[in-house]
């Protein structure tokens, strides 16, 4: 039997696609899907087996729309991405207090885990010595623009007194990041998004209830003083 030149089986699988005029659609389809495989199973998880028997459609369509498992990947974590950019921005346009940014940013997670999935980019990063390259760099730059936002946030609540915490906002956003992953991860094999969010809110809890306290001190200083004397003997 001869075998079809790759050109003729791309241009069958792109003349499919046309005459079901679901090209675009297809495509779509297939990062959905996709998606969700990596956030359940993890990158290495998943095969383009998987993801075409769950469509009903041919590998080399997959092909098509995506020559390798790598350019799948990246094409994946660039909408994931964009997506997640555009829900910061709604975040700043619906919340003018930071520690309401915090509260809403730390949702964004609680809505993927009530989905009884991960983050993207935090599974990618469990598996960051074992995806290609371009993934690699993909999923860093996915975690500084979230610092960037949240050093962000975190330095304008401690402009207006609603945040407090000591060193730089770039220390700390990390940390709110670190915290929230974590969070996620511990709370995914108990299957309750109720142990994630006492944790975030413990965590955000922390940087406006220290900002309270520094009001308070501030304006009682007896009373501060009374409590440095607590600490120095403690």
């Amino acid at each position: 039997m001869t075998r079809m030149p790759a050109r003729a089986r791309d241009e069958q699988a792109r003349d499919g696609a046309v005459r079901d005029g679901r090209a675009g659609d297809t495509r779509s389809r297939i990062l959905d899907v996709s998606e969700r495989l990596v956030q359940i199973r993890g990158f290495n998880g998943f095969s383009y087996a998987d993801v075409a028997a769950e469509l009903g459609i041919k590998k080399a369509s997959l092909h098509y729309h995506f020559p390798s498992k790598s350019d799948l990947g990246e094409a994946i974590i660039a909408r994931y991405a964009r997506r997640f950019t555009d829900a910061l921005a709604a975040i700043d346009a619906e919340h003018e207090s930071a520690p309401a940014k915090l509260a809403a940013y730390a949702d964004l997670y609680a809505q993927v885990l009530r989905e009884r999935r991960m983050c993207l980019c935090g599974m990618l990063a469990a598996e960051y010595e074992t995806v290609p390259g371009p993934i690699q760099s993909a999923v860093v730059e996915f975690l500084d623009g979230n610092e960037r936002w949240l050093e962000g946030v975190l330095e304008s609540g401690r402009a207006s007194g609603s945040l407090a915490f000591s060193g730089p906002a770039a220390v700390t956003a990390r940390s709110v990041v670190s915290g929230l992953e974590g969070a996620m991860l511990i709370a995914r094999p108990y299957g309750a998004v109720d142990r994630f969010e006492a944790v975030a809110a413990q965590l955000l809890a922390g940087l406006a209830g220290t900002a309270r306290a520094v009001r308070r001190f501030s304006d009682e200083p007896d009373e501060a003083a009374s409590m440095a004397r607590e600490i120095r003997r403690g």
